[in-house]
């Protein structure tokens, strides 16, 4: 096959990754400029964007129902933010009110009786016997000035608890089409900017024919790979066929079986999974089905410790928050340089927190001096609340020294909760090091990117609570006492079709990921190339960077353990950075874990408004972060050694 490097054969700017997908987690934004001009807001790309990262980006189906509300119920042209649960919204108002802006909370329950005679009906007690239909949608809003939307969009994004768009569909589906029809989105309100750089992040929209230029696509034979060589244009009900036919869809009778199945799969408590249906039916959630001990390295551990969020943040979200609830108020600790709203949650909710932005061990001696202060300052009390880390780390894909921190968690009485989504628990066991662990499973767990979701476990992926640590009883009645489960049925049910065969897709991106690093790495400085004869400065990778950390946690079986799909590369200038960007050929855009290739200019979308701040920690303006998937491997290698080639020709 021959592979161009033409950038016109990328996704257009502002659709959807994967293409043709109504719920993907991505969007096109195939070249440097375009990922710039988003970040400045110019509107030759926000009114392209018809999609974006969920908690970035307000999907235009929540827009449409949030605007429906605002037009029934707002007062002075009020915006709102709609959540799934009461509780939920409340905390959104706090939120704001601590911030003094004044709000308003609504809830509702949508009936439709029928589809020409659907309501809504204010919750004020009597909504219930109001209604007779069994499909009713309960949903709470929280109201305020249109001034305030970004402190709102605030507590959307870093939380990741708002609606999902499948959710808001689904409202959207029980109102009569006279109401429907009328909730057009309404424009974004405007956002100030901050001073030095633009405000990162837009909600704009434009409806726009979904019309796609053919990829540079080297996929195996895969339903991803066959559509995404087409260009046509997708009615609604086409979209959803696509959907459903290659997201596998179930029933949605079968919600309860599949969460109950991805719990186990999370767990690691399986006998054996299958990627085959039992009568319809997920086969890892059969009520019956034999499981056994945990293979996540703390036998105890049960699908019961395994708690789904709708979203990866969502989980650290409340990892903090339960933590908080159950243990004396202290700061936190960040230990390594995390994804962005990791630190903006330890920083904004609770006393705040110690940052240390390398993660690397000579920090653990910092962080002691730090323990041992204030440990004798308060004596008897935890000097810190718990220490949040990511294993590896995004996008510098450095490990933590886990034994360490775990010794110093036991001494001083804090707990630890890991990050292992980069990681992932077929290539590395850090449960018998935590107390939670808490993963995104719309990675590589899903693969599809087109179903959010996240998990915890007192020491797993999702929030999973390890019972083998001292505070597990503690965190276990809290969540016995207070867990809500608002994971969309839908999101779960294509989040379990997605995952039955991770594995084996992360085998391939594991193999596939090493190559091409190497590959990498062999043209680098860092690898030891000439300095004037190369661009590339540094490949981050397990294999290379805190490799004794990582390989301490690394599951060494030989269908397991490998380094991981993600890496990032610095380069000598930025003219290199953005040579090899617009050159490689493969979709561009946010997100990661993807079955196929995703690249992006992390450090520009990330952290555009602090680029200087970020670069204190080695974290580059010129860093181009790669996502590997399940291409052909020789067809992966040539699209990096064309990108490579480009980027080498601004030497000159």
């Amino acid at each position: 096959m021959t592979v161009t490097s033409t950038v016109a054969r990328n996704v257009l700017v502002g659709l959807s990754l994967p293409p043709h997908t109504p719920h993907a987690i991505s969007v096109s934004l195939p070249t440097w400029r375009d990922n710039v001009d988003y970040e400045e807001g110019e509107k030759r790309v926000t009114d392209s964007m018809q999609n974006g990262y969920p908690r970035f980006f307000i999907h235009l189906s929540i827009k449409k129902l949030a605007c429906i509300f605002e037009q029934k119920y707002g007062l002075k042209g009020e915006k709102c933010m709609l959540f799934a649960t009461q509780r939920v919204a409340e905390q959104c108002r706090s939120f704001m009110q601590d911030r003094s802006v004044t709000t308003r909370l609504l809830s509702l329950l949508i009936c439709p009786e029928d589809k020409t005679h659907g309501r809504i009906i204010e919750r004020d007690g009597r909504a219930e016997a109001d209604c007779t239909s069994t499909a009713t949608a309960n949903i709470h809003i929280v109201l305020f000035s249109p001034d305030a939307f970004p402190i709102a969009k605030q507590f959307w994004q870093h939380t990741g608890m708002g609606i999902s768009s499948r959710f808001a569909d689904y409202c959207l589906s029980m109102l009569p089409e006279e109401v429907t029809q009328t909730g057009s989105p309404s424009p974004p309100p405007t956002t100030p900017r901050f001073p030095g750089k633009a405000f990162n992040k837009h909600y704009s929209v434009k409806s726009q024919t979904n019309t796609l230029s053919r990829p540079a696509s080297p996929f195996r034979d895969t339903p991803i790979a066959r559509k995404a060589n087409e260009v046509e244009t997708l009615d609604p009900d086409h979209s959803v066929y696509l959907e459903e036919r290659y997201g596998r869809n179930l029933p949605i009778t079968f919600a309860a079986s599949a969460k109950r199945a991805l719990r186990r799969r999370v767990a690691g408590v399986l006998i054996r999974d299958t990627k085959y249906d039992c009568q319809g039916e997920p086969c890892a959630g059969e009520k019956d089905l034999v499981v056994g001990p945990s293979s996540r390295g703390v036998a105890d551990v049960s699908e019961h410790d395994v708690y789904l969020y709708p979203t990866g943040m969502a989980t650290i979200w409340n990892a903090h928050h339960i933590i908080s609830a159950v243990r004396p108020s202290a700061k936190s600790v960040c230990f390594g340089f995390p994804y962005t709203d990791t630190l903006k949650i330890l920083e904004k909710w609770g006393p705040g927190c110690h940052f240390f932005g390398r993660g690397i061990d000579s920090e653990i001696d910092d962080l002691e001096v730090i323990l041992e202060a204030e440990a004798a300052r308060h004596p008897g009390t935890p000097p810190i609340l718990a220490l949040f880390t990511e294993f590896p780390s995004n996008p510098l894909l450095r490990s933590a020294n886990l034994p360490r921190l775990r010794a110093l968690a036991d001494k001083y009485d804090f707990l630890i909760v890991v990050d292992e989504t980069i990681g992932n628990f077929v290539n590395v066991e850090v449960l018998p090091y935590a107390d939670i662990v808490v993963s995104s499973l719309s990675k590589i767990f899903s693969g599809n990117a087109n179903a959010m979701g996240g998990s915890k476990l007192r020491h797993t992926p999702s929030l999973v609570l390890n019972p083998g640590r001292r505070h597990y009883a503690a965190l276990k009645a809290h969540m016995n006492a207070n867990f809500e489960d608002f994971y969309f049925d839908q999101d779960a049910i294509y989040m379990e079709r997605n995952s039955r065969d991770f594995r084996r897709r992360i085998r391939i991106i594991d193999v596939n990921t090493e190559t091409v690093c190497d590959f990498l790495r062999s043209r680098s400085v860092a690898g030891g190339a000439p300095a004037e004869s190369t661009v590339i400065k540094e490949v981050f990778y397990p294999k290379y960077i805190t490799r004794e950390n990582y390989d301490h946690c690394r599951i060494k079986t030989p269908d397991a353990g490998g380094f991981g799909g993600l890496f990032s590369l610095t380069f000598t200038s930025g003219a290199a950075s953005e040579a090899f960007f617009n050159t490689l050929s493969c979709f561009k855009g946010p997100s990661l874990g993807t079955n196929f290739t995703l690249a992006s200019p992390y450090t520009i979308l990330a952290h555009y408004t602090e680029l200087d701040w970020a670069a204190q920690y080695g974290v580059e303006a010129g860093l181009v972060r790669v996502s590997v998937g399940m291409e052909d491997t020789e067809a992966l290698l040539r699209l990096f050694e064309v990108a490579l080639k480009a980027a080498e020709e601004t030497r000159n």
